[in-house]
This record gives structure tokens, sequence and C-alpha cells, in this order.
């Protein structure tokens, strides 16, 4: 179009350009702004501010959210830093689970409508006001649930539903020891497996957290910086060890783990909280004929999609039922989310950590 313009007029394309890409500017400049929390170059949490920025745009299969707690996680700090995973470019908003309410609804989108509260996990965009999200990951919230509690669901609980159930198989009567049980992933798995009829016994990092596992419902919460752990966890089990081992941690935890799993155990691999990827001796594999699996929930929506929504429906009915009840540590405002990541980071927080825009 530029081009024959340029023709008709009988001046080059090129004189054309700067007018018509000022004509397509505005649009982009007047969008309406937001609260949020923008990175625009790699930075220690404790740098993060509230800055205005675009609201984001609503696009084909999904929907657009006024943000009413968003929840924290590990990842956050290292996403910042640079040091996760995945680097998204610049600039991005972090935050990758939300509760809020539907303002908007996107072409194709079926079975929510403005006004609907939901939970979501996504990718980018949590601690801002508003976020869009893909409808295929938002859920209705239950009507007792609380947006705090619904920021702290949609990746602590699936995460430690898959592993228990379709990796490690964990069965009724079973023995289950989980490490860093007053975590959020942690607490999640205490109460799931409480749920499933196994006996729990939760690993925590003082006095004080092994009591939150203990409201969690573990039936038995050791102090882990207590270097004969391990010992307690076969004295408690008269010798056999632990069936199921849910392992968020590494490092030493896990070399550690094997020493009181039991035959035919499950070491099931969440995470390296520790910070260090540990190194397994095979021989103790072979010798008590272990298994170990790992649960990587989010490669679920590439592999198993059908898992989700079967997860989801099988967590609310457990929600329902009262038997895993969302634990949240405390919330802070958008603006004080350096000192949220810093209490998270600092391992002073239980459950989870939450922000409200």
């Amino acid at each position: 179009e530029r081009r024959k313009r340029a023709a008709t007029a009988g001046v080059s394309g090129a004189a054309q350009t700067a007018p018509q890409l000022t004509r397509l500017r505005p649009p982009a400049i007047h969008r309406s702004h937001m609260r949020a929390i923008v990175v625009d170059h790699w930075m220690e949490p404790r740098e993060l501010v509230v800055r205005d920025a675009p609201e984001p745009e609503i696009s084909a299969g999904t929907l657009g959210i006024d943000v009413r707690a968003a929840g924290c996680n590990f990842f956050d700090l290292l996403m910042v830093q640079g040091k996760y995973q995945v680097k998204p470019p610049f600039p991005f908003i972090p935050g990758a689970e939300l509760a809020g309410v539907v303002r908007e609804v996107g072409p194709g989108v079926e079975g929510f409508r403005v006004g609907d509260r939901i939970l979501a996990s996504t990718s980018l965009g949590g601690f801002a006001e508003r976020a869009t999200v893909a409808a295929k990951a938002a859920y209705r919230m239950p009507d007792a649930m609380t947006f705090p509690e619904a920021a702290g669901f949609p990746i602590v609980y699936p995460t430690s539903y898959a592993g228990l159930v379709f990796r490690a198989h964990l069965q009724a009567r079973e023995t289950l020891l989980v490490h860093a049980g007053a975590g959020g992933v942690g607490i999640a798995a205490v109460q799931i497996g409480k749920a499933l009829g196994a006996r729990v016994i939760a690993t925590a990092g003082s006095p004080e957290k092994c009591e939150v596992a203990r409201r969690a419902g573990a039936d038995l919460a050791i102090d882990y910086r207590d270097a004969g752990w391990a010992d307690q966890v076969r004295a408690a089990t008269d010798g056999r060890g632990a069936d199921v081992i849910y392992d968020s941690v590494g490092g030493d935890i896990t070399d550690a783990s094997l020493k009181c799993i039991a035959w035919n155990g499950r070491l099931l691999v969440i995470g390296f909280a520790s910070g260090v990827i540990p190194a397994v001796k095979l021989n103790r594999v072979l010798l008590k004929n272990i298994a170990i699996v790992g649960l990587h929930w989010g490669a679920h929506v590439m592999h198993e999609p059908a898992r989700i929504p079967e997860t989801f429906e099988a967590l609310f009915q457990l929600y329902a039922a009262g038997k895993i009840p969302p634990v949240v540590y405390r919330t802070y405002p958008l603006a004080e989310l350096p000192a949220a990541l810093a209490a998270l980071g600092g391992r002073a927080t239980y459950g989870k950590v939450v922000v409200e825009p």
C-alpha cells in the first residue's frame, strides 16, 4: 500500500515511510497502562520495582484477568537473575500463577464469562494488575477458596498430585517421606499423601517448620538439620524405611534418602532447592530394588495434556472434601515483591507466599 501511494504521489517509498509509521504508532502509545513488575535487564530481586506497563492484549483463546493475587515461587528469583533455564526476552513481567476475575473473553473461548473467579498458571505476567492467560490453563475457583489461596494452587498442588499418583503410585497404608514438608510443594505433598491414605513423615529445617508440617497432616516431623534424621526415619518404620520419598531438595538430602528407603521403594525427584544436583550411587538402587522417577509437571502440556484437567478435577474434589486446604504464609503488596522473594529465598517462609496487586 505504501508503494502504491508513493507511486501515485510521485515521491519515493522512503519519503512515505516516516509519515506512515507515525500514523501507525498512536494505538500502541495510547494503550491503557497498569502497574506491574517489569524486568528489562538481569537483576537481583531486591532491585525489582513497580512501573507503568502497557496492558496485555487479548487474543484468540485467551482471557483478560484482573489479578487479585499472584503466587511466588523459587524459580521467580532465578528468572529475574537470569539463572533460570527459561530466559524470556526483555522486557518481561514475571509471575507464573495467579488468581483473579475475568474482565474480557477472547475470541473462540467457551466456558468462561466476564466476572468469573479463576485461578491459572501462565509462563509470565502474574506480577501485575492485569494479565492475559490461556483459557485452557484457567479454572474456575471453588466458591469457598480465597484469592490468596487460589494464587498458590495452580503449580504446587498439581505437581504433588501428579508426582505421588502418576509417577510414584503411592498406595494407602504405605509410608511417604516428604522433604521440606513445610514448603509450598511439601505441604501439598503432605496433604495429598494423607488424603491417599498413606502414613506421612515430613522433614523440615526448624522446630517451627516441623510444627507447620504436623499441622498440615504429617504423622511425624523430623528436623533434617539433625545428622541422624535418616536413622529416625528407619526407627519410625521399624527398620523398613519409607516406601515413597518426595525429594524437592536434592544435594546431600538425596544421598541420605537412599539410606532410609524401603525395599521396592520409589524416590520421586521433584527439584533441587538446595541448588545441588546429586549424583546417585546406583549400587543402592540395585540392592534395594529402588525405582527413581522424576516429575516435570510443566511438560505435561506438551506430552500428556489430558492429564491436566484430570488432575485439577481430582484436586478440586479433594479441596471440596476439606483434605487439601492451601496454606498461605502471608500476603504482600505488589510493591513489596522484593521482600516477599527475599523471605522465600531465605527459607524464612512456609506454605505459599503471595502478592496482591
